[in-house]
């Protein structure tokens, strides 16, 4: 069995021109959604992150702002800048990207951002939302999956589903979300007794656990939809052997930078064993940032309306 790729570079696309052309229908009644991302410190990756998130508004006709604070900013103007950023007409989401130096407690300020303003979906009042099916943003990444599903026609309802993995940010929602679209849902995690034997039941699985690999082959049943929602790097040249087999442009790839991208699924495995497949990069990776566009769209029409 060869896995069917589920594109999601295509369904972000997708999105992200749905998104610029409701964009340009708001900018005529003088509307422009306005997003802030308040970076604290000066890690790379994070940096990155952010840079792309504010070239995604920028060419969806969002307005976007980008913070870069110091990694010693202190708690009285973290929260000084966030309550700012709470009151300007002109930001309707606010992005505060994580993690964050460890004398800063991220759930304070989480909960600092107003509910109306929170983009990544991850106060309390949202998640409450989300429980109760009340409209409101979604978290990104889990919203992206759903998208993903639906456009490549996966039909959910009445599907056994195993999500794995239980973060606030990927695994609990995003068993939520299936749970809303009727399936019937089981959340693992590093102590679930044996996993494989309750993986492999999964008709959907979706993999957040943040581990390289870590889903093999015994963990999928034959035909399967698996999402790999993991972002990890093999650093050597024995894991991208047994990751990605004779793969010459991965090897390619890791000589050039030293490691190379893997998800939590066993590439190799999921295309022998599952009907569908997310690859790492190319799979859920882009849909987050579109729906992060598509987020802020949504809070500044439920603001401004």
């Amino acid at each position: 069995m060869t896995a069917k790729v589920l594109d999601g570079k295509r369904v972000a696309q997708e999105i992200r021109d749905e998104v610029k052309e409701k964009a340009a229908v708001l900018a005529k009644e003088g509307i422009v959604p306005g997003l802030a991302a308040v970076l604290v410190g000066d890690d790379p990756a994070s940096q990155l992150y952010v840079r792309s998130k504010t070239k995604a508004c920028d060419e969806a006709g969002l307005f976007s702002e980008a913070i870069v604070m110091p990694p010693d900013t202190s708690r009285e103007d973290l929260g000084k800048k966030l309550d700012e950023l709470n009151e300007r007409d002109d930001i309707d989401g606010i992005l505060l990207q994580l993690p964050l130096p460890g004398h800063l407690d991220s759930v304070e300020f989480l909960d600092r951002i107003r509910p109306d303003k929170d983009v990544d979906a991850f106060h309390p009042v949202s998640v409450g939302k989300l429980v109760q099916k009340r409209p409101g943003p979604r978290p990104c990444t889990p919203a992206g999956v759903m998208e993903l599903l639906r456009r490549e026609k996966i039909d959910v309802s009445g599907k056994n589903a195993v999500v794995v993995g239980r973060s606030d940010i990927v695994g609990k929602p995003m068993a939520m979300l299936l749970t809303h679209a009727n399936a019937t849902v089981t959340v693992c995690h590093s102590r679930t007794k044996d996993l494989p034997a309750v993986t492999r039941e999964a008709e959907i699985l979706v993999a957040a656990m943040g581990r390289p690999a870590i889903i093999r082959k015994e963990f999928i049943g034959p035909g399967a939809v698996v999402v790999d929602v993991g972002m990890n790097r093999a650093e050597t040249v024995e894991q991208v052997k047994d990751f990605f087999g004779d793969d010459a442009k991965r090897m390619a790839a890791f000589e050039k930078r030293g490691s190379v991208l893997v998800g939590d699924v066993h590439p190799k495995d999921a295309w022998e064993t599952a009907g569908a497949f997310t690859p790492v990069p190319g799979g859920v990776g882009p849909l987050t940032i579109a729906m992060l566009l598509s987020n802020t769209l949504d809070l500044a029409k439920m603001r401004r309306s």
